[in-house]
């Protein structure tokens, strides 16, 4: 009896956490009282395009002008590097070729010497070469990745809630804004070129000091405003935004910076990640071109020990310490990165030093009310569904189908609960999700009836034959159960947009569904079982 309790209070706690997570989805919610509003969770259920409406944006990464662009910095540099080994040569960019002509025999190998990814084209009257295609591939990647940070960037000043940005193809970015009705200045926004700059860290200042540690999402201006009059002239207030890895929780670090730009990302040539061999952590290596090596050695020798911001588009990404002035326009910033954060990093760099061009393929703005009649369909097929599984449960199966029934109504109560919690997204394939999840969620419950069917017929008692029919059917409700899990997975790693979107609500359907059959029904069984000596099960 005392395990029972223990999975009566499991099951009661949960129905109020999905309850508390989904107050923020229903009018309830604007009553609560403001402490609550502060301190509780209030994110909730967000509706998708296809059910609010809103702009639907979809962009071609220009690939082919990012190998352009590749290879006439290639061929700036090759003129320095010739031009340092006194050998004489005519270089320029035709076709997405580099053609060189030169009278000089050592040209020819201090080309493919200095760069490596260059492939040699057959060709009588000079020197022809090309980027292999290894490299025009992840040249063009790259591109496609950059713009992808870039648009998330620019999304983020709109302030809609839960945007849907994801790459589609090899070159195509999808950007999908619920509730926005400005799809004109949200192609200028989207389509500016980043702003990659390099300013010091303020602090030295009494103000750097004073400023809070972390601050929420939408609280930026607060702080702005609150230290408006002791902000030094020629100072500013810039955020980086920091995620916890472990609870998701998304936080803003203030930071006083200098007004005057030391670098900016035209300079920079390229950025990658790299592993430290002495101690197996990735970096971002960056390296410069001409002038921006010259600025950059200046500035890391005259601001030695101070700390040096990287903002892209008025965020902060990483603010390094200069250890020492550095030389020949390679630079590295370090700080514990993991793989993943690493190469966020020198995406970002990238954005700003090879802005891939991006052209707009489609605009398509989405009414509303097309989102109100697919919600008041999903409801209707919902309240069916559920109407009619109910009535079919509860005369076929008789009072142990109103037990599934209370199972298949737990069921939804967590998996709404479990969306708000996950702040999840809701399409109209998302309701199919639920709509399917309701069916599923009596599917464990017939195997299981069907199983104490056969153990009464067999002579067992009530009780035996209910432990009995759990036990047999426990294999195979969780190898179907794992089977389905796969499939979801699949369906969300290579899916997109809606797809995605039923991928969440058909995993969380049949993870749920696991705890409803094996936990809440049983429960139910274990408390009649207990209380009275049952000689006939109603099944």
């Amino acid at each position: 009896m005392k395990k029972v309790k223990w999975k009566v209070a499991l099951i009661i706690g949960t129905v109020l956490l999905a309850f508390v997570f989904f107050l923020p989805n229903t009018p309830v919610f604007k009553y609560m009282p403001q402490w609550w509003k502060d301190n509780m969770p209030n994110r909730g259920i967000a509706l998708g395009l296809d059910l609010k409406g809103g702009v639907h944006l979809v962009f071609e990464v220009e690939g082919d002008r990012a190998v352009e662009i590749t290879l006439e910095r290639i061929a700036d540099r090759l003129k320095e590097i010739l031009k340092k080994r006194k050998l004489r040569a005519d270089i320029k960019v035709e076709n997405s070729r580099i053609v060189v002509t030169s009278k000089e025999p050592e040209v020819r190998q201090a080309i493919l010497d200095a760069y490596p990814t260059l492939d040699m084209v057959p060709s009588d009257k000079a020197l022809v070469f090309k980027l292999n295609d290894k490299e025009v591939r992840r040249i063009k990647d790259n591109a496609t990745e950059q713009a992808l940070e870039t648009i998330r960037n620019r999304v983020d000043q709109f302030g809609v809630a839960e945007p849907v940005i994801h790459r589609q193809g090899t070159n195509e970015i999808v950007v999908q804004l619920p509730g926005y009705k400005d799809p004109k200045r949200a192609v200028e926004l989207i389509g500016k070129t980043a702003q990659l700059e390099f300013r010091l860290v303020d602090d030295e200042s009494p103000v750097a000091a004073e400023l809070p540690a972390y601050v929420m999402p939408g609280e930026e201006q607060d702080v702005i405003k609150k230290f408006k009059d002791k902000i030094p002239k020629d100072d500013i207030i810039l955020f980086k935004r920091v995620v916890n890895r472990e609870t998701g929780e998304v936080k803003k670090k203030p930071f006083l910076l200098k007004k005057e730009v030391l670098l900016t990302g035209d300079l920079l040539s390229e950025a990658r990640v790299a592993i430290d061999q002495r101690f197996n952590e990735p970096y971002v290596s960056l390296t410069f071109n001409k002038t921006g090596a010259k600025i950059f050695e200046e500035v890391t020798g005259k601001y030695v020990q101070k700390r040096l911001a990287i903002i892209l588009d008025n965020n902060v990404y990483s603010a390094p310490v200069i250890r020492e002035r550095i030389a020949g326009g390679s630079a590295q910033i370090t700080g514990s990165f993991s793989m993943e954060e690493a190469k966020d990093l020198a995406i970002v760099l990238r954005a700003g030093a090879l802005p891939a061009p991006v052209k707009l393929l489609q605009n398509i703005t989405v009414g509303p009310s097309l989102g109100r009649d697919s919600i008041e369909a999903g409801k209707k097929a919902g309240i069916i569904a559920i109407l009619l599984v109910t009535l079919f449960m509860a005369f076929y199966y008789k009072l142990s189908g109103l037990i599934a029934d209370f199972a298949m109504l737990l069921n939804v109560i967590l998996l709404l609960g479990a969306m708000a919690f996950l702040n999840a997204t809701l399409t109209m394939p998302g309701i199919a999700g639920i709509v399917l999840a309701v069916g599923m969620a009596v599917d464990s419950n017939v195997l299981m009836f069907e199983r104490m069917r056969e153990e009464l017929r067999a002579g067992k008692t009530p009780r035996a034959a209910v432990d009995s029919g759990y036990d047999k059917a426990f294999i195979t409700i969780v190898d179907s159960h794992v089977t389905t899990l796969i499939t979801a997975a699949v369906l969300f790693q290579f899916g997109t947009g809606p797809i995605k979107g039923f991928a969440v609500t058909l995993s969380l359907g049949v993870a749920i569904n696991l705890f409803t059959a094996l936990v809440g029904t049983k429960t139910v069984f274990d408390i009649i079982n207990s209380r009275r000596e049952v000689k006939k099960l109603s099944i």
